[in-house]
C-alpha cells in the first residue's frame, strides 16, 4: 500500500519518445522543438508589428537565425560534452546527430544572433529591436523544448521522495537490450528513481521569464535590446541553480559544471548591459523613415515655354504618362 501510494505521488514519465511511421521515426525532441520555433516566429512578429515592423519580417529573419542557431546549439553541446562522443567506446559520429537531443541554449543564441543579424540587415532592421521583439518568445520556445527532454527522459536530478519526483523507467529496443533514447519502457524504474525533473525546473522558470519581460518592458518601454538583456539575466539566474541540481555528465571547470559558470557570467554581463543601455532612452518605435520607400520614377516633361505648339505639347504629355522602365526604381527587401 505505501509502495503504490508512493508511486501515484510521483511524475510518471512517457513509455518511449520516438514512434515509428514506416520508415521514418517521429522524435518527440524535435517535433516539440520545431513547435517552439512556430511559436516563437508568430509571437515575436507580433511584438515586432507593435513596434512598428512590417509584416512576415520575423519569418524572413528565421530563415537565417533558426538554422544558424540549430548548428551553434549543436556544437556549444559537443564541445562541453565532448565526453558524450569522444573517447575510447565512443563514436564521433554520434555528434551529428542533432535529432538525438542536445542542443546548448547559449550556442544556440551566440550562431543564432550572427544569423539574425544577417536577416535583418538584409531587412534594413536594426538587431536590437529585433532582438526585443522576440526575447519572450524565445523564452517560451525554451519552455516547449522541454517537454522534447521529458519524453527522452533526461536533464533530471538526483533521487527525491518529494510528491513531484520524477519515475525514470528502463528502456529497451526490439532485442531486448537497453535503449533509454530509442527504446520503449519495460516498466522498470532505474535505482535512482524517482529524481527531481530539473527540466520541468527550467519549463516553468522559463514561463515566468517570458511573463517578466512582457511585464517590464510594458512598463518601462524597454528599447535598445534591454528587453533581450532581461531575458538573458533572468534565465541565467535560473539556471544556475538548476544546473547545480542536475546530475547527468558534464565537463567540470574547477569542480563545477560549465554551464554554471557560463551562466553566470552572462548573468553579470546582461545585468550590466541593462541597466547602462538605459541611458539611451525608451524603446524604438520604426517609423516610415527606417522603412524602404520608393522613388517615383523621373518625367520627361519640360518647363512650358510659353510656345503654344499642340504637337509639341501632345507629345510632351504622351512622354510624361509613361514611366522609363530602365530608370524606375523598386524598393529594397
Amino acid at each position: 500500500m505505501t509502495a503504490s501510494t508512493a508511486f501515484l505521488a510521483t511524475i510518471p514519465s512517457p513509455p518511449q519518445g520516438v514512434w515509428e511511421i514506416g520508415p521514418f521515426p517521429i522524435r518527440a525532441y524535435a517535433l516539440f522543438t520545431i513547435i517552439g520555433i512556430v511559436v516563437a516566429i508568430w509571437w515575436g512578429q507580433k511584438r515586432l508589428e507593435a513596434r512598428g515592423g512590417a509584416a512576415g519580417t520575423v519569418v524572413d529573419v528565421a530563415m537565417f537565425a533558426v538554422p544558424f542557431g540549430v548548428i551553434g546549439g549543436r556544437v556549444y553541446h559537443v564541445i562541453t560534452d565532448y565526453h558524450l562522443y569522444f573517447g575510447e567506446g565512443k563514436d564521433p559520429v554520434r555528434a551529428l546527430y542533432v535529432w538525438e537531443g542536445g542542443l546548448g541554449i547559449w550556442g544556440a543564441i551566440a550562431l543564432g544572433a550572427v544569423g539574425a543579424w544577417l536577416g535583418c540587415k538584409r531587412k534594413g532592421l536594426p538587431l536590437p529591436v529585433f532582438a526585443d521583439a522576440v526575447a519572450p518568445a524565445i523564452a517560451v520556445a525554451h519552455a516547449i523544448a522541454r517537454i522534447g527532454n521529458y519524453f527522452n527522459q533526461e536533464l533530471y536530478g538526483a533521487h527525491t521522495t518529494l510528491p513531484w519526483g520524477l519515475e525514470i523507467y528502463q528502456r529497451v529496443n526490439a532485442r531486448g537490450e537497453a535503449d533509454q533514447l530509442n527504446g520503449i519502457s519495460n516498466g522498470i524504474p532505474l535505482p535512482e528513481s524517482p529524481v527531481h525533473p530539473t527540466f520541468l525546473y527550467e519549463l516553468l522558470w522559463n514561463l515566468g521569464v517570458a511573463a517578466l519581460v512582457v511585464y517590464v518592458d510594458r512598463k518601462q518601454r524597454l528599447g535598445h535590446g534591454r528587453a533581450f538583456a532581461l531575458y538573458v539575466a533572468a534565465y541565467t539566474l535560473g539556471r544556475t541553480w538548476i544546473e547545480l541540481m542536475r546530475t547527468d555528465p558534464a565537463t567540470p571547470v574547477f569542480g563545477v559544471r560549465v554551464n554554471v559558470w557560463v551562466s553566470i557570467l552572462l548573468f553579470v554581463g546582461a545585468l550590466t548591459y541593462f541597466f547602462l543601455a538605459r541611458k539611451k532612452g525608451s524603446r524604438e518605435v520604426l517609423g516610415e523613415t527606417d522603412k524602404p520607400t520608393e522613388t517615383a520614377p523621373p518625367s520627361d516633361t519640360k518647363p512650358d515655354d510659353g510656345l503654344d505648339n499642340g504637337k509639341e505639347k501632345a507629345t510632351i504629355n504622351a512622354k510624361s504618362t509613361t514611366p522609363d522602365v530602365a530608370q524606375e526604381s523598386r524598393p529594397e527587401d
